[in-house]
Parts: C-alpha cells; structure tokens; sequence
C-alpha cells in the first residue's frame, strides 16, 4: 500500500535535497525541503516559549496542593531529566538536521518499526500537550475578563481555546516565519514580565519588602509525592525536543540547535523553580491548591494588587499563547516527516506552493487538537503528552548509543555529547523511570496510542526500510 503514495509528487517540493525510500515494489528518490529561516532566537523561543506556558502559570497550584514547596524540587528534579536528554539530542539533531526530531533519530538509528511508533506517537503526544496548553489560555482568558471587571462563569474557557487552537493553526498555515516573528515577539514580552515578577517575589519571600512569610513545612506529604509530581510537571520540559521537530528550518544547525534546547532548559528550570518558591512563599501550598490552574493571578495580587494580577493574568495569557503556537507548528512537522518516509500517505506532507508550509499536516494536526481541547481534562492532557515524550526521549538516548556504537559512515555530527556514554544511559533510565510514577489511566491511554501506532505501521508501511541520514 505504501508503495503507491510513493509514486505521487509532492505539491511544492524544492529540488535540494533527495531522500530515498525502500519498499518492497522499488526505491523512490524524493526531493522535498522546507526552507530555512529559524535562527538561534527563534530556537530559543521555541523551546522556551513552549515550556513556559505549563510551568509557570497553569502547574504552581496543581503540583504545591501535591508535594507543598517541595514541587521546587519537583521541577528542578524534571529539569535534569530534560537536560540528560537534551544533551543526546542535540548531537543527533546536529547529525541529522532534520524537521521531525525524535521520529527521525529514533528511525535511522533503530530502525523503522521503533521509528514509526515513536513518530506517529509523537503527532499524538504533541496533541496532547497543545490541548493542554489551550485549556491553561481558556483558564487565562477568562480570568483577564475578571480583572477587567467582566466577570464570565468557567463556561466559556472551552470556547475560547478552541477558537485560539483554530486561530493559531491557520497562522502556522500562512508561514513558518510568521509564527516564528510571533513567537520571538510573545517570549521577549513574557520573559521582561516574569523577570521583574520574580525578582520583586523574591525580595518579598526574603522580607526585604513585605512582610516575612512564616515558614512552611517543605515536604508535608513525604519524598514520594516529590517525584510523583516531577512526572506529572515534565509536560513543562517539552519545548526543548520540539526545537528538533524544526531543525530542518534552522539556520547553521550545528551551532543554533545545540545553543537552543540546551540553554532553553536552563533557564527555564531555573524560572520555574524560583516561581515555586515565590508562590509557597506568598500563599503556602494549601492556598495554592484551592486557587487551582490560576494561582498565579492570586499571588500576583498578594505581592502588587491590581497591578500584579494584572500582569500575571497578561503573562499567562502570553505564556500559553507561544505554547500552544510552537507545539502546533512541532506537531505538524512529525506529521511531515512520517509522511516523507511512507509511514503516512504521501499527500499529508504536501507542501503549499504560496505559503511554503505543509498546510495538510497541520490540518491533520488542528484537527485532534481541538477536539482534545474540548475535554478539558487539563491533568490527563499532561500526563499523557509527558507519557509518549518521555518513551521518544529514552528510545533517542538508545538510538544514540546505537549510532556511536555502529558508527555508519554518514554519521558525522557537530557536536558530541560530554560524559558518553554515562549522559544517555542516564537520560534512558531516568526517563522510563517518570513513566512509572505516572497515574495508571495515563499510562494505559499511553500505551494504547503505541499499541494503534504499532497497528498501523504492520497494516500501512511495513515494507518500508529507511537507509542512513537522507
């Protein structure tokens, strides 16, 4: 079946660089590129922009109900985790400077099975945490109207994220340096509002201004929630493998993608921690939790009143914004690159001739999106997108001992992981072990879209053989 999309060309395709694909029928040389126009700021925002939006103004009061101040080191703990990844990944995107990230380290360096299920679970993961981070600007949105004195039930926090999921798809459709200008603009913005935020919660927390807090217990509920929340809070670290989803529209990807997805995680851990902290510190844990998905507002208005609320509300606004924007642009590039390989009909990676996007892969991605988004089930969004990243991120850890031990003559990166073979072996473990401490429903709703994956690939594209680096 794979072997008759194959004959059929590419609406859009530019004539730079051939890609061939074995069936069993024959081996098709295909030439398709997306142009590159990302550069190291728009990388940074990627990852950045991506990340933010979960962690910082949609988790605080969800992860302090479970581990109290501790859920700081819930996110620090999630942030090495990320960066034992984000290490092996950057060397694989630096090989393989490629759009579809994951799917196509994994493909080329464990073959095609592993890398079918891991590409199509990646449109799926990368589903999820998108409806995730719509239903946080839902929650964002409404409240703006409350501070503006418009005061609108919870009723309208569907509509409004899947009105902004539909709004954001057919931006991404006009061009991918459209959504880029957006996405710099949006995470410059956010970044100016947190800064000045933090920095005065923490003379706050410190009693330099303000009145000392009294000191609250930093793990009430033992080590176990901890960790457990570590798992529940890693859908904030996704950004980081998204930058990967795009590097075959980077500019110099093998300076700019590492730079990105390792600088990305650093700051933004670090931003997350000090919100944890500057949150416990103003409203305790307790207070946290019953405020819910827009604590923030609620602490904002502790430490400056109107203003702060304010702020916090135009931040988080902003926050799930570039989250949403970048994760749709990443979830139709998986689509493209599955599609490029036969693992999907070869018309969901047409390319549109006005616009130099693959306008149908973001379709196939708007679509699902929305659809999740009108659940609203916020926690089960998360868990579930981490679930399926987390598999592709231990399975890039593995591909990257494979490649190293293999060796294959195209495999010829710009940068080289530090602390081989110890920083991959730890990223796998490390990974598979956040799995674990996830709720059963999530991992069974994860499994079960490995399982489908897995169905698909033996029904539609099982003889398909992918060879080297194209």
């Amino acid at each position: 079946m794979a072997s008759e999309e194959l004959g059929q060309n590419i609406e859009g395709e530019r004539p730079d660089i051939e890609q061939t694909v074995e069936t069993d029928d024959a081996t098709v040389t295909k030439t398709a590129e997306l142009e590159r126009t990302i550069g190291l700021s728009g990388g940074l925002a990627i990852g950045i922009g991506t990340m933010i939006g979960a962690g910082i103004f949609v988790f605080p009061g969800l992860a302090a109900g479970e581990a109290g101040p501790a859920a700081a080191l819930s996110f620090a703990i999630g942030g090495v985790v990320a960066l034992l990844v984000a290490l092996p990944t950057s060397e694989l995107a630096t090989a393989m400077p490629k759009s579809g990230g994951g799917y196509y380290f994994i493909s080329r360096g464990l073959g095609t099975l592993p890398g079918a299920v891991v590409g199509l679970s990646l449109w799926f993961g990368l589903v999820f945490a998108t409806a995730f981070y719509l239903v946080g600007f839902g929650y964002y949105a409404v409240d703006a109207l409350g501070v503006a004195g418009i005061a609108i039930g919870e009723w309208l926090v569907i509509p409004v994220a899947v009105a902004v999921g539909a709004g954001f798809t057919l931006l991404n459709v006009t061009g991918t340096e459209n959504a880029a200008k957006l996405q710099n603009g949006v995470v410059a913005l956010l970044l100016s509002i947190l800064i000045f935020f933090l920095g005065f919660g923490l003379l706050d927390a410190i009693g330099i201004v303000g009145e000392p807090s009294a000191p609250e217990t930093f793990a009430p509920r033992g080590t176990l929630p901890i960790f457990t929340v570590a798992a529940l809070v890693f859908t904030s670290y996704l950004g980081f493998a998204q930058v990967a989803t795009v590097a075959g529209e980077m500019k110099d990807p093998g300076r700019t993608l590492p730079m990105a997805m390792v600088g990305s995680v650093v700051i933004v851990t670090v931003l997350y921690v000090v919100t944890i902290l500057v949150a416990t510190s103003a409203f305790g844990a307790e207070r946290l939790a019953e405020e819910g998905e827009t604590a923030m507002v609620a602490v904002g208005r502790d430490l400056l009143g109107p203003a702060g609320a304010f702020a916090i509300v135009f931040g988080g606004l902003l926050a799930t914004m570039s989250s949403a924007n970048a994760s749709i642009l990443s979830t139709s590039r998986a689509i493209y690159a599955v599609s490029k390989d036969a693992i999907l009909p070869g018309w969901a990676s047409r390319i549109n001739l006005k616009y130099g996007t693959p306008h149908v892969a973001l379709g196939m991605a708007g679509g699902p999106i929305l659809l999740l988004t009108a659940t609203g089930q916020v926690e089960i969004l998360a868990e579930v997108a981490s679930f399926l990243h987390l598999i592709m991120y231990a399975l890039m850890c593995v591909a990257l001992i494979a490649l190293r031990r293999d060796e294959p003559e195209w495999y010829d990166p710009e940068f080289r992981v530090p602390g081989y073979p110890a920083v991959p072996i730890l990223g796998a473990v490390a990974s598979f072990a956040l799995i674990l401490l996830m709720n059963r429903l999530s991992q069974i709703i994860g499994l079960a879209i490995m399982l489908g994956t897995a169905g698909w690939y033996f029904y539609y594209a099982r003889d398909v053989t992918l060879r080297g680096a194209l």
